[in-house]
């Protein structure tokens, strides 16, 4: 199941994650909106393009490659393993504006903080969009008005609104 802030939507892309069986990666023939590995960005050329990172990938690295990528994919392979919110956060203060997508099994009480940190789709296994449909992720919206973070659409952390005190700017 994939989500964006309005529910469950189409998914056009088609994640490959198998190489080639014969030639190399710039062999590969590929058709529509394609999500590859990051490892093979540079090698491919294709329209709309996508990577899929795992979730120790330096966002620095990613960088150079904004120009060439339509969505980047960051995977969580467990909804307890946060690098992905980092990750996601980085990236949007490096520049990239294109769809940033979470991709693993989260749970629908991270949503409005997957949001928040830049990620514009969450796509779920089939295990967890059985178990957490669109509704329960759409009703955690707005649902958590206070954090310990200070967030970065501006809101203020709890000690931040407990000292009536404004966000810093995040440098």
């Amino acid at each position: 199941m994939l989500l964006d802030r309005t529910g469950e939507i189409a998914d056009p892309w088609r994640l490959i994650t198998d190489p080639p069986a014969e030639g190399g990666i710039a062999d590969l023939v590929l058709e529509g909106p394609c999500l590859l590995p990051f490892a093979w960005i540079g090698a491919v050329k294709h329209a709309p393009l996508g990577a899929h990172l795992p979730n120790d990938t330096e966002p620095a690295a990613v960088g150079p490659h904004f120009p060439a990528l339509d969505l980047i994919s960051i995977d969580f392979p467990s909804f307890a393993d946060g690098r992905g919110f980092s990750i996601a956060a980085r990236l949007r203060d490096l520049g990239f504006r294109g769809l940033l997508r979470a991709h693993g099994p989260l749970i629908a009480d991270q949503f409005a903080y997957l949001l928040e940190c830049g990620f514009d789709q969450v796509w779920l296994p089939p295990m967890v969009a059985e178990r957490q449909p669109a509704e329960m992720w759409l009703a955690q919206l707005g649902s958590v008005t206070l954090g310990y973070q200070r967030g970065r659409e501006g809101r203020a952390s709890i000690l931040e609104q407990r000292l009536g005190k404004k966000p810093l700017a995040c440098a």
